[in-house]
């Protein structure tokens, strides 16, 4: 069993809440770890199409960096295979993962965010990247990250600042997809999470993989030329073939994700 998260299956959903509540969720090597070994299993269990991330209370997603637990080990960030969350270096999974973010996501936390492809984000949710202000800096993708996915000059005014952002702000600015009250985070994760896999999972595997790939540049037709496996095992499988004869039949598709 997991120490440092829960996991529960439900149906094609796969959530993974972040369980250091005592520590605002703050993460060390060893949850890292943890959490990176738990997505490896979502990436390769077939009957998984979605995975929501969370942390435990409604104080923190995840604090960031545990540094207390850095200072004590001599300031060694300790990095995990997979990065901060089991998520912020992995380019091997092509399923949607989404972060409902309750409370404060800061340094490492809100990188954990930025990692997922969709955010949903409770009304007191926090965001920031203050490791400047802590002598360090956002190494696991905040810097890249950010700038990809809101405008530059505000992207540059959180990564130079340290400086907190509001949920609505987070939704103004373009990175939080929804914002809800507390009590409503986890339902309305769940429902993104349900809209997803109402699609053809190959279908969807295959869009986040052109779609990610298209953000390491090159125009329009160079990214659309390009060789994606993903792609092929779209037009391959079982499911290329009953989406539109569950159309032209009048009835719900039964994806086999194969």
């Amino acid at each position: 069993m997991p120490e440092y998260c829960r996991t529960e299956r439900d149906g094609r959903v796969f959530t993974v809440t972040i369980d250091r509540p005592e520590v605002l969720n703050s993460l060390h090597p060893p949850a890292n770890v943890e959490l990176g070994e738990v997505f490896d299993e979502f990436c390769a269990d077939d009957a998984l199409w979605v995975a929501i991330i969370t942390g435990a209370g409604d104080r923190a997603f995840s604090a960031g960096n545990d540094l207390k637990y850095q200072a004590a080990g001599g300031g060694n960030l300790g990095v995990a295979p997979m990065g901060f969350g089991g998520l912020t270096a992995r380019s091997d999974n092509f399923k949607p993962v989404i972060a409902a973010v309750n409370g404060v996501a800061m340094g490492g936390g809100f990188e954990i965010a930025l990692a997922c492809d969709l955010i949903i984000a409770s009304e007191n949710a926090v965001f920031a990247l203050p490791e400047p202000r802590v002598g360090l800096a956002a190494l696991a993708g905040g810097m890249q990250r950010l700038p990809q996915q809101i405008p530059l000059k505000h992207a540059m005014g959180m990564l130079l600042t340290g400086r907190r952002v509001s949920a609505r702000e987070g939704y103004q600015l373009g990175f939080v997809n929804e914002v809800v009250a507390p009590e409503d985070l986890l339902p309305a994760a769940r429902r993104w999470a349900d809209e997803i896999v109402a699609c053809a999972p190959l279908s969807v595997r295959a869009t986040k993989q052109c779609a990610m790939a298209s953000l390491d540049g090159g125009s329009v037709a160079e990214n659309m030329s390009r060789p994606y496996d993903q792609v092929r095992a779209m037009l391959k499988s079982e499911d290329f073939i009953e989406g539109p004869r569950a159309f032209a039949e009048k009835r719900a598709p039964e994806w086999k994700g194969r």
